[in-house]
């Protein structure tokens, strides 16, 4: 018996978690017969085709934030951790907000989650959109920090709060098991937009807390994955859009490159979409995948450049082999908004990432052969594009679109990621004038003979 149960759960190590992030509850959303008057986090954006579980213009009303969590206790009731990467309050000018306010969605936010997953280890980590002023995240004690590790205190070991009230990050052995560790990193201290810590070496000194925790980490064999908010590298929805301050972005690439032994896996958000990042070493080798799972938000982005930027609700699972952390698999469950609006909707798996694009495993070698597919089958990258809005936007990616995704999947590095650009658009030019070119010379050697 025990051989057929192994066998049906693909290894007798395997373990699974949740991943939910970018939740931006809107307490203002309400069904109103004036369709401007649904949600503050939609500004002057109509909302005309609202219902229940939200608008692409709005984030999210209550119901669809029940709705993720009660889908995530149906699908998977009892996973082994879950892994919650924030961003709770809405798209709403800072004057719309108080630290009272985003305090108290951080914690209805806090306490669904407790309520429907009662016994469950969560790892939280702070969004850019968790603090008033939003993305001026401190280097330094402050009354958020400690009103948010209250909350979350029973996640928490005394340690780890320590560390999270000086800035926001913390580390905890994974599930309390020897050799096994979880890094929370607050790396909103690294945003481009965050002013407070602009100019600062090491904010909070968390570069030099984290080189140290993996450091030991490798001395005592230790496995770990990290977890975070804002991402290093480039929005692939927008060419050259970074996040992290030039110097910032730096160091974490060299954090990443210098412990990828231990480093088995990294779980962020921020960019509302379904993507991923690859590292490479210095001669070329994947050594490390950086996964960004998509928001329960469905909000439009008002990113200058970003065309149609909406994605439906998703939440995903991660599959992973618990002796070794290694990554198995991704499976992607969302909700259709506009068919749960007209009461056919309900949450479904979109999609299992080894199922999709033919990999034994999500490894850093087999990610790097997903976006090699992507880079170079136009059936992968429309399959990759249209999980990357959770299958809102179907349209045809274009030559430009292809560059914008590969690149930015490719390279974190700001100097490589405006190599990759001139490299991709020039494959882009020359690869579709090539079969004219040729069609040109063999004409003209025929007419010589």
């Amino acid at each position: 018996m025990s051989i057929f149960i192994c066998v049906i759960t693909h290894g007798c190590h395997a373990g699974n978690f949740w991943h939910l992030t970018d939740m931006h509850w809107d307490p203002t959303y309400k069904l109103d017969d004036n369709p401007g008057l649904v949600c503050e986090s939609s500004g002057n954006r109509p909302a005309g085709n609202a219902g229940e579980f939200g608008d692409y213009a709005c984030d999210s009303p209550w119901h669809l934030i029940n709705s993720s969590i009660y889908a995530m206790k149906d699908i998977l009731p009892d996973p082994d951790f879950i892994v919650w990467t924030g961003d709770d309050t809405p798209h709403v000018p800072n004057e719309k907000l108080s630290e009272e306010a985003v305090l108290s969605i951080i914690g209805n936010l806090t306490q669904i989650i407790k309520q429907v997953f009662p016994d469950t280890k969560v790892y939280s980590a702070l969004g850019n959109h968790d603090y008033h002023p939003k993305s001026q995240l401190p280097p330094v004690p402050n009354d958020i920090y400690y009103k948010v590790a209250d909350m979350w205190q029973s996640w928490m070991d005394p340690a780890s709060r320590n560390t999270f009230i000086r800035g926001g990050y913390y580390t905890e052995k994974l599930l309390n098991r020897a050799g096994y560790r979880m890094l929370v990193l607050n790396t909103n201290l690294y945003y481009d937009q965050n002013k407070v810590t602009l100019g600062m070496e090491d904010p909070a000194e968390q570069f030099g807390w984290a080189d140290q925790v993996l450091t030991e980490a490798a001395t005592n064999k230790e496995k770990v994955y990290i977890i975070g908010h804002v991402p290093p590298g480039f929005f692939e929805k927008k060419r050259s859009k970074l996040w992290f301050d030039p110097v910032f972005n730096d160091k974490f690439i060299q954090l990443i490159q210098k412990h990828h032994q231990v480093i088995l896996g990294q779980f962020f958000g921020h960019h509302h979409t379904d993507s991923f990042r690859m590292f490479y070493s210095s001669d070329g080798s994947p050594i490390g995948t950086m996964f960004l799972s998509p928001s329960v938000t469905p909000w439009k982005t008002t990113l200058p450049g970003v065309v149609d930027g909406a994605n439906n609700p998703g939440i995903r699972v991660f599959e992973y082999d618990t002796q070794t952390l290694l990554v198995k698999d991704v499976v992607t469950y969302y909700l259709n908004l506009t068919r749960a609006n007209a009461a056919r909707g309900q949450w479904e798996k979109e999609y299992r990432l080894t199922e999709s694009f033919r990999v034994p495993d999500a490894s850093p070698a087999s990610m790097h052969h997903i976006l090699d597919r992507v880079a170079n089958d136009n059936c992968y990258l429309q399959k990759y594009y249209e999980f990357n809005s959770v299958s809102y936007d179907l349209t045809e990616c274009n030559k430009d679109c292809r560059v914008d995704h590969v690149c930015a999947a490719r390279e974190v590095d700001f100097y490589r990621y405006e190599h990759c650009l001139e490299k991709e658009v020039a494959i882009c030019i020359y690869g579709g004038l090539l079969p004219v070119l040729t069609v040109a010379l063999s004409l003209l050697l025929a007419n010589q003979y």
